[in-house]
């Protein structure tokens, strides 16, 4: 799907769903600076016009500042800021946005213009092979689960 396709797409998800009203741009630029690296140009036009967060699996990932929050956490930025990994195993640049549960996280990168996607449990990190507007077709397709994710992980 094109970005095009993909926006259109949640935006229908976004009619029937109650989801956040899209952000102000002034909240992803303050997102953008926070952590250091610009939105992928997907997740940005989704996160301005379409919704603040909420949409992709399930409860939807988290938005920035005013958006989505998702558990106990309230956007990309304060997540990002509080740093989630420790061990340093997540490189910098690399942005939890959704919670599957199990401590198992999908992760955008914002290094990549595509914002190829990660997966992290338990302190190990991964690429999963798709790219943003992939998975999220994916887990609008309801093909993205737990077990997928863990099946991606490099074997050593």
């Amino acid at each position: 799907m094109t970005d095009d396709e993909v926006v259109e797409a949640l935006r229908t998800v976004a009619r029937a769903e109650t989801l956040p009203p899209p952000a102000v741009p002034e909240a992803v630029a303050a997102a953008e600076e926070a952590i250091g690296f610009p939105l992928p140009p997907l997740l940005r036009r989704l996160y301005v016009e379409v919704a603040n967060g909420g949409f992709g699996p399930n409860e939807g990932i988290l938005g920035v500042s005013g958006g989505a929050a998702q558990g106990n956490f309230a956007d990309i930025t304060e997540l990002y800021q509080d740093g989630p990994d420790p061990s340093g195993r997540i490189p910098a640049g690399l942005v939890l946005i959704y919670e599957w549960g199990c401590t198992i996280w999908s992760l955008v990168d914002f290094r990549d213009l595509a914002g190829a996607m990660w997966v992290n449990h338990e302190g190990e990190c991964w690429p999963q092979g798709v790219n943003l507007a992939e998975w999220l077709t994916s887990t609008l397709a309801g093909t993205v689960t737990v077990e997928t994710l863990l099946e991606s992980q490099p074997t050593s």
